[in-house]
């Protein structure tokens, strides 16, 4: 039974493919690069800025270049399109009002994932929200999910880790944290090795309540 729970930010929480499309397409049109559909990023994110760009510029070779522009122009895109998920907003509020400790943990870079989590859930009183900082491996290695997890004050196995890609499941498993898998993300064929599965946000309290890292895999359809 999980008594605090850590979320991943895109594709868990909020709908930000379009935007990072849009900027990283834009950031590899100034420099002479091919661009890609939008639908394509669904590839390419989950992993941190590093690994998106040396994604979209494959076959090219990484270009630092193109990483310092997308970093300028990120954050004048990312309220554009961006959005929560339905129904998220309202989970959230459940699992406040029943007292339950949340945190936030993402690739993304600390600052917009900062800017971006205060934008949408200024309400929700969260006990940390993280992105990538330079003294935190990024995930799937469980540190940074490990020092939250002591932030939101419960071992790790009495926390859920929330996410919709296979880096969120290695990443709560990695850290002892039962893992539940969304199916409205960026790769829900991924999410569904959690340990339990969400096909919609309403879901997600009773799930993260009972959620236990027992490695067996259920739906909240069955």
């Amino acid at each position: 039974m999980a008594r605090a729970a850590i979320f991943d930010l895109d594709g868990t929480l909020i709908d930000s493919m379009t935007d990072i499309g849009i900027a990283c397409n834009a950031a590899l049109r100034v420099h002479g690069k091919p661009d890609h559909p939008i639908e394509a990023y669904r590839a390419f994110v989950g992993e941190g800025v590093v690994h998106l760009l040396t994604r979209a510029l494959h076959p090219q070779p990484f270009d630092e270049a193109v990483l310092a522009t997308y970093k300028l122009l990120y954050p004048k895109q990312m309220f554009a399109h961006t959005a929560p998920y339905p129904g998220i907003a309202e989970a959230l509020r459940e699992l406040v009002a029943s007292g339950m400790p949340l945190g936030v943990l993402s690739n993304k870079p600390h600052p917009p994932t900062a800017e971006l989590v205060a934008h949408f859930f200024g309400d929700v009183p969260w006990r940390g929200a993280y992105g990538h900082r330079p003294e935190w491996p990024r995930k799937p290695d469980p540190t940074a999910a490990l020092a939250l997890c002591a932030e939101l004050g419960v071992p790790p196995d009495a926390c859920a880790f929330v996410g919709d890609s296979a880096v969120d499941v290695a990443t709560g498993r990695n850290a002892g944290m039962a893992v539940v898998g969304v199916l409205w993300g960026f790769r829900p064929h991924e999410a569904r090795t959690a340990d339990a599965v969400a096909h919609d946000a309403a879901q997600l309290p009773r799930l993260i309540r009972t959620a236990s890292a027992a490695g067996v895999q259920t739906t909240a359809n069955m």
